[in-house]
């Protein structure tokens, strides 16, 4: 059997991490096994489907690199074979008409809540041997419905939640088209996973409920049932349900916070799938290791300090020149223009050790363009009358003294030795006045990159 997986976004949102982990597992599994992986935009709800979320779903799948080999295939754009279908299914006896006013079904409703009834559809159009249908009202638009079975189980086993039983009792007869014509989410579903061949459908657990009705109307279209997984939900770092504060933001929206997609990607592999104690790994590897097996059937929990951790240490690990092109692009949206690659590879790779964002990587590297103002309470405690003499002399020794971060070195330890003094004694305020905070990466590496000229212009404005 050729594997054939789907990711079918709604697009009346970003894509977020939730459906993020559900396009890797789809894709990895797809992967694994040689097969296709469907990109499939679930458009039906035109009132809240937007151009811009298509976009942002495109633009985070590209980001991510979860390449598919078919798609993107739109809803709106298989509305003849939906009505196709439809019509099928109404000459099969499989759907029927119902003419219930939206005040009846209200009424319906209303009075199976008063008995403590769960509220569902009566079947009042329900057609069956030797009843008796009411004339059809002019004035009422149809909708139609599925005519689920009425007795037995629908049953299958959930590669991740494992055996699921439920009674087609509890199952009412679903409208699968509108008054207006268009088809519904659950039938539209049905249909696409039936022409695209899909033999898994990798999704969150939020649709186990869609489950039953949608193996119902796909055996009575005689198509094969696909194997389901459904994915338990992603909770926050405080055990609540994922929210914009903690992570339920456009996936698009960390890369614009300064994550790589290898990070991410590797973080989300690891939300509710383990391979052993393995923590850090490529999409090569994680591919040939993936399987349903080990996905956890309970809800995984976000946690952005592993993932900060896992994004500090591809930062490190990743190429000088790729993370140079993306630190000028951040720069210059700070208002930094024109740097030269070469020397920003330079800072990146004095600061990338120290950074856990692509983000504040860029914000570490703005004294080197822009002259910082130091906090005055710093000025205070580290530029202080007895060491203004020491750093006087030191400017004097840098204007003559070669300029690499070796020479520099230097010079600041014949000033400490000679003056008796700790080093932190001298570089403290050193670093304060050049960069603007008491931490930085070596001093003598920072005056180095900076050169002559602006070290001595910005320490000379205290003397």
């Amino acid at each position: 059997m050729t594997i054939r997986t789907r990711f079918a976004p709604s697009p009346t949102g970003f894509l977020h991490i939730g459906g993020a982990r559900t396009a890797l597992f789809s894709w990895a599994y797809a992967r694994k096994h040689h097969g296709q992986f469907i990109l499939r935009i679930e458009d039906t709800d035109v009132a809240r489907s937007t151009p811009e979320a298509v976009q942002a779903i495109l633009d985070g799948m590209h980001w991510l690199g979860l390449d598919y080999d078919e798609g993107p295939f739109y809803q709106m754009q298989r509305m003849p074979r939906y009505r196709e279908v439809i019509q099928q299914m109404l000459e099969q006896g499989h759907a029927y008409y119902c003419y219930a006013s939206k005040e009846e079904l209200e009424a319906l409703r209303e009075s199976q809540m008063q008995q403590g009834l769960k509220p569902r559809y009566d079947g009042r159009w329900r057609p069956e041997a030797g009843k008796q249908l009411p004339n059809a009202p002019q004035d009422v638009p149809p909708v139609i419905r599925f005519k689920n079975p009425q007795t037995g189980f629908v049953e299958w086993n959930d590669l991740v939640k494992g055996s699921i039983r439920i009674s087609n009792e509890e199952l009412d007869d679903l409208i699968i088209a509108r008054a207006d014509g268009t088809p519904t989410y659950n039938f539209c579903v049905v249909v696409d996973d039936y022409d695209m061949k899909i033999s898994h459908v990798i999704r969150g657990d939020d649709h186990v409920n869609n489950t039953p009705r949608q193996i119902n109307m796909l055996r009575a279209l005689g198509a094969p049932v696909p194997k389901y997984a459904h994915l338990s939900m992603i909770l926050g770092d405080d055990g609540q349900k994922l929210s914009k504060r903690h992570g339920a933001v456009s996936v698009m929206q960390y890369h614009e916070d300064g994550y790589l997609p290898e990070a991410v990607l590797n973080y989300l592999a690891r939300l509710g799938w383990s391979h052993g104690d393995d923590e850090i790994f490529d999409m090569q590897q994680f591919c040939s290791w993936f399987d349903l097996d080990h996905i956890t059937p309970s809800a995984a929990q976000f946690n952005t300090e592993k993932l900060n951790w896992l994004n500090a240490h591809y930062i490190k690990q990743a190429d000088l020149s790729g993370l140079a092109d993306d630190i000028a692009v951040r720069l210059e949206q700070l208002g930094i223009q024109n740097v030269s690659h070469e020397t920003l590879t330079q800072q990146i790779a004095l600061y990338r050790e120290r950074t856990q964002t692509l983000q504040e990587l860029a914000n570490s590297l703005v004294y080197f363009y822009q002259t910082p103002e130091p906090a005055q309470d710093q000025l205070e405690k580290h530029l202080t009358d007895d060491i203004k003499p020491v750093l006087s002399n030191l400017i004097e020794l840098l204007k003559t003294s070669e300029w690499t971060a070796d020479a520099v070195h230097h010079v600041i330890d014949k000033i400490v030795q000679d003056n008796g003094l700790k080093f932190p004694k001298v570089a403290m305020p050193l670093r304060v006045i050049l960069t603007g905070s008491a931490q930085s990466p070596s001093i003598n590496e920072v005056m180095y990159i900076l050169g002559r000229e602006v070290v001595l212009k910005r320490l000379q404005q205290f003397f």
